[in-house]
């Protein structure tokens, strides 16, 4: 039996962000069309996501406009966030007028943390100057009546020292939320632990954490956030996005069920979802891992198939997705079997494996799946 959210340290169960709409445009050569925005979109509210980050605005005439637009068609402006670059106040402004343009409710602003990114972005490291920055951007957006996240990009690499005293800042300026962007893969989940709790420990502090996956503990980290009193986690459709990619929207939800026995969210739709997503940003769908691929509840053991509940943490039903057979040389009788349940196609299965082994020897063996041999039994029939 799995264990309470209590007895795990998950006190408070987390708020859900999904950020495939922005993070995975800064992906090489990855542009989502506004219909495949506005399907992704209704697929995450339907799947039980809080709010569906989506574009990124510098100024007027937003190249992502339509995306934004599209998406609140979909869901509406308050179930979508868009994140907003800052660089200086007068640019501040410009992109608070193109968001009130675009019918934003909810802005991030995108301010880089580390003193090696607020060098490069700044054009200074010095601490002052980006608190200076931040106060004056939020308090800015608060005077027009947005609900305002702030993040400290590169906050993972940031020292405590420079942090903390950044995002006290923040809140004190009129912030909502603040993010914890791990932009570079950098901690551990026992560091990220200590990192998240010691910004959590500032009164009034709203905290969501936004992990990439290069070092391949996105989830785990996240995870860990909360542990340490995170009230929000951000992830994508696939785990897409820069540097590695982001937490994955499956990994975190089925985690999320199996480790804490949380069933708010509908899984059904995460296989749909990753479909829809990775065809819309041109990528295959062996980028993913996780439960949504097509290779996650596919087996050549007869065992496996015939009983899954020794194998798979989660039925495959559960997330959309279906059980399969793929397999080249080790074909068997009781797999062809299993293929052949319910197909209304009927052959002598001892007659026709040997056949079909034959067949593959010829062709090279080629990759058999259910839908494969059902089409080469009626081959059978005909011969």
């Amino acid at each position: 039996m799995a264990a309470t959210p209590e007895e795990v340290g998950l006190h408070v169960p987390p708020h859900l962000s999904d950020a495939t709409l922005r993070d995975s445009a800064h992906m090489a050569g990855v542009e989502f069309e506004p219909r495949d925005a506005a399907d992704i979109a209704r697929l995450l509210v339907r799947t039980g996501i809080d709010l569906v980050e989506v574009g990124m605005v510098s100024g007027p005439g937003s190249k992502d406009a339509a995306l934004i637009e599209a998406t609140h068609d979909a869901i509406g402006p308050e179930r979508s966030m868009t994140l907003l670059v800052v660089r200086d106040r007068h640019q501040v402004a410009t992109a608070l007028d193109e968001a009130e343009r675009l019918g934003v409710r909810h802005i991030m602003y995108s301010i880089p943390t580390s003193e090696q990114h607020a060098k490069l972005k700044l054009d200074s490291p010095s601490a002052k100057l980006l608190h200076v920055v931040a106060r004056s951007a939020i308090s800015q957006a608060k005077d027009r009546g947005f609900h305002v996240t702030f993040s400290g990009e590169d906050g993972a690499r940031t020292p405590r020292e420079r942090l903390v005293p950044y995002v006290e800042a923040g809140f004190e300026a009129g912030a909502d939320r603040f993010r914890l962007a791990e932009t570079v893969a950098y901690l551990s989940p026992w560091q990220m632990e200590e990192v998240i709790s010691d910004i959590t420990a500032i009164d009034g502090s709203e905290i969501e954490i936004h992990s990439h996956n290069m070092l391949g503990m996105a989830v785990a980290n996240s995870l860990a956030a909360v542990r340490a009193g995170a009230r929000w986690i951000s992830a994508t459709v696939g785990g897409i996005g820069e540097r590695g990619g982001n937490a994955p929207l499956a990994e975190l939800l089925t985690a999320l069920r199996v480790i804490h026995d949380d069933r708010r969210f509908d899984l059904s739709h995460l296989t749909e979802l990753s479909r829809i997503a990775l065809r819309g940003a041109g990528l295959g769908e062996a980028f993913q891992s996780g439960p949504t691929t097509p290779h996650a509840f596919a087996y050549e053991l007869p065992g496996q198939l015939l009983h899954p509940e020794a194998y798979e943490t989660l039925p495959a039903e559960l997330v959309g997705n279906r059980r399969e057979l793929r397999v080249r040389t080790r074909l068997t009788g009781a797999l062809v079997r299993w293929a052949l349940d319910d197909s209304g196609v009927t052959v002598d299965v001892d007659t026709f494996t040997p056949w079909l082994v034959a067949r593959q020897e010829d062709e090279g063996a080629p990759l058999l799946d259910r839908d494969a041999i059902r089409k080469a039994a009626v081959d059978f029939q005909n011969v």
